[in-house]
């Protein structure tokens, strides 16, 4: 199970720690969903989810001012802190103030609160895309990750097919690797998966017969992205005679990564066909047919017309 410390989260979002006696550096927050305890601090905890992080905000720290017995504000706070499993809270914006027997039960419970003066739909925005990137289900696969033309390519294929040829040439084009070898793939949405390297592999890439290349070094900065969406794969495959592949292009194909279908195209490598520019050129058509051009689709409707008006 994969999990991030509330100390890499206060980090992040550049906390206020309220309560700084209370330790936190190795308190573990392990859900990537967030909650706002508006219902929980009106005493409704049926289906609380208390090990998630809790964000506080305009609506639940007016909702405690209104309440007019202060014995009541008091047991709804009291209620709510009583659970220990909470990895933190965060009270958003600089106008709302932490009831202080909210803090008195923080030192109690061991619950470390702290204060953001950002909006909290930005607090929550953040955090829940932080944390679900974080915290994404994730594999690695045996491949190369390049961002060509903004989009983000998969290169599979067995190894020695010229995977790493092919991504020195496009590195050499302009285009900026993520990574080699091993790619990390996280799913961090239901159609979304996110590729980075390993920190131990980060901008290198290995090529037969060199050795291992620096492309940080070698290329300059312009040449690595740190990370990418995945919106292609490039299956390189050795050409057999007599094999052929889909010349038109009518009919899309995916490949299931984590529950995520992703298009791919399957390229032959033989002598004298550039896999790099082949590449260029597969991240190319797919962001046309993302804007709606297929080419494919364009051709064979002007088939279509030429045939329907010869037989007129």
């Amino acid at each position: 199970m994969y999990f991030v410390t509330v100390e890499e989260l206060a980090d992040h979002l550049e906390l206020e720690n309220l309560v700084p006696e209370i330790p936190y550096k190795d308190r573990k927050i392990m859900e990537c969903d967030v909650n706002r305890p508006a219902l929980q601090l009106a005493g409704f905890f049926k289906y609380f989810d208390s090990d998630r992080l809790q964000i506080i905000g305009k609506v639940e720290s007016n909702y405690l001012k209104e309440l007019d017995c202060e014995g009541e504000r008091k047991e709804r706070i009291k209620n709510f802190m009583a659970h220990k499993e909470i990895p933190c809270i965060i009270i958003c914006r600089d106008e709302i103030e932490p009831e202080p027997y909210m803090l008195q039960c923080a030192r109690e419970s061991g619950i470390p609160i702290f204060k953001s003066s950002l909006a909290t739909s930005t607090i929550l925005a953040e955090a829940n895309r932080w944390l679900h990137e974080k915290l994404a289900q994730r594999i690695t696969k045996h491949g190369i990750l390049i961002d060509i033309y903004g989009e983000g390519v998969l290169i599979i294929g067995e190894s020695g097919i010229g995977k790493s040829e092919a991504a020195l040439e496009l590195i050499r084009r302009g285009h900026r690797l993520v990574a080699d070898d091993a790619v990390e793939l996280r799913k961090i949405s239901a159609k979304k998966l996110l590729g980075m390297a390993p920190e131990m592999t980060r901008y290198f890439i290995e090529v037969r017969g060199i050795g291992i290349v620096d492309v940080k070094k070698l290329y300059g900065a312009g040449a690595i992205k740190e990370k990418k969406n995945i919106d292609l794969v490039v299956k390189l495959e050795h050409y057999t005679k007599g094999q052929d592949s889909d010349r038109l292009g009518l009919e899309d194909e995916y490949m299931e990564i984590l529950g995520v279908g992703i298009p791919i195209n399957t390229i032959l490598v033989k002598p004298g066909r550039n896999i790099a520019i082949l590449c260029e050129a597969a991240a190319v058509n797919f962001r046309e047919k993302k804007m709606g051009y297929n080419a494919a689709e364009v051709l064979a409707q002007r088939v279509l017309d030429n045939i329907e008006a010869n037989s007129k």
